[in-house]
């Protein structure tokens, strides 16, 4: 294999502070991942004391997530998640990963994502239909509502209200935001004392595993009136055909929750801003969705017919990324010309993949029709929203339909614009709008439709 090598330091390191100062804030983090891929496919940066490898080059992502799989552990972003759930899919590692997964594995097959359109329908219309014409509303909040209520509806079968649900909201994104400290700004023994921000992770924690709890014991007692996700992990065995304990579902549903309210949540909100300041776009949506839903009705066999609706969900995957993804080097393992040591703590950024010139022409401009069969299309390995390989999202599908539906919804009935002002991508766990207040105004050119439409 070769000796194990020590990829390039990117300039700009301070003592203690490493790169540190040059990722301060959402903005500068961005700016920061997109700096470091003029550098070399692997280059080293260090955040305070702790030195990670950066990988920039898709081909070497690409083989990290596929070919080299089993020589990475999920890295430290993902250990930080195990405040979600100790084992829970998204962390799971090695055999254990590979029998959870088949066994949650039917909940997402693309048929059966299909059958959730019906309720993802009433649930997001729910939402959509309270809007009172003319009032900003914040636009990543009401998108994570839908794609919260979405979740517990189709997957667990419960229904919070609004304000429960807020409460829940609020609950993830503060676990959210300490695993990402502690990722980029490692404390180790601090992170268990007893301080005011410790204590606040620990009070959403038992928000969210109590609303969970109460799922799963309504569950228990009418075990006959569901068919969902949590009636699938309560009937599942391991090898020695025991079952899941109440702290494994607990963490499974855990993550679900928290995965289902942030990332297709946060697409949608850019989905409708960018939609929002392009007339051409935005009458386009229109045209199509008057056409194909002439009657106001959103099906899982129509969501096909809207291809333009699925060029905007594409465009905004690509273009509003993850920003961050890590990765563990447990052995020496060869990428490109480099030889990474073992534990190294790897990080890469499809967000910087996504915008980078040399794969994407005009990259920074939002262009759905980048997408039309008929245009260089980027290489496979450099378009990875959802990751690839055995770990790629399991919840791929779900989050594909879930997004057509809602803009499909959304579309059918209002026009969004943003209110004035400067609207910033942050770096968070996933690349979110720094603030996106928008006013819902009723359309004033919707046809006449042959029946009276879901809302």
């Amino acid at each position: 294999m070769g000796t194990p090598g020590i990829p390039p330091l990117v300039p700009g390191r301070l003592p203690l502070l490493g790169h540190g100062h040059l990722m301060a804030g959402g903005n500068g983090r961005l700016r920061f991942m997109q700096h470091v891929r003029s550098y070399g496919p692997i280059v080293r940066i260090k955040v305070g004391p702790k030195s990670m490898a950066v990988v920039n080059d898709p081909d070497l992502i690409h083989a990290m997530l596929t070919r080299e799989a089993s020589s990475f552990s999920k890295g430290i972003l993902f250990e930080n998640l195990k405040l979600f759930g100790e084992d829970a899919l998204p962390i799971a590692e090695g055999r254990f990963h590979l029998i959870r997964r088949r066994q949650m594995q039917p909940s997402f097959h693309r048929n059966m994502v299909s059958s959730y359109v019906g309720k993802m329908v009433s649930t997001a219309s729910s939402t959509i239909d309270s809007w009172e014409p003319d009032t900003a509303r914040d636009m990543k909040t009401e998108m994570q509502l839908i794609a919260q209520n979405i979740v517990m509806a189709t997957l667990f079968s419960s229904a919070p209200a609004r304000e429960r649900a807020l409460v829940i909201l609020d609950s993830v994104d503060t676990v959210f935001r300490a695993a990402l400290f502690r990722s980029l700004l490692p404390m180790g023994p601090l992170d268990n004392l007893p301080t005011r921000g410790n204590r606040k992770i620990s009070a959403a924690n038992a928000v969210l595993r109590g609303a969970v709890t109460e799922i799963i014991e309504d569950h228990r007692r009418q075990s006959d009136s569901y068919e969902d996700v949590i009636s699938l992990l309560m009937g599942a065995r391991d090898d020695a055909g025991k079952p899941l304990d109440t702290i494994e579902i607990l963490s499974e549903v855990t993550a679900l929750l928290a995965a289902g309210s942030e990332t297709t949540a946060v697409v949608l909100a850019w989905l409708f801003y960018e939609v929002g300041r392009n007339p051409a776009l935005e009458r386009r949506l229109h045209e199509e969705v008057d056409s194909v839903l002439a009657d106001g009705e959103v099906t899982g066999d129509r969501l096909g017919e809207l291809p333009f609706i699925g060029r905007l969900v594409q465009e905004t995957l690509r273009l509003y990324a993850p920003w961050l993804v890590t990765r563990q080097a447990r052995e020496d393992v060869r990428l490109g010309e480099t030889v990474v040591p073992g534990g190294t703590n790897i990080i890469f950024s499809p967000y910087a993949v996504h915008r980078d010139p040399d794969l994407y022409t005009d990259p920074d401009r939002f262009d759905p029709d980048r997408w039309l069969p008929d245009r260089p299309q980027p290489p496979r390995e450099a378009f990875l929203p959802f990751g690839a390989g055995k770990r790629r999202c399991i919840g791929d599908a779900f989050a594909e339909t879930e997004a057509k539906v809602v803009v499909a919804l959304v579309a059918l009935r209002w026009r969004l614009r943003a209110v004035p002002g400067p609207v910033e991508p942050v770096a968070e766990i996933t690349t979110h709008p720094k603030r996106l207040r928008m006013i819902p105004e009723l359309r004033s050119d919707i046809p006449a439709r042959s029946a009276q439409p879901v809302w």
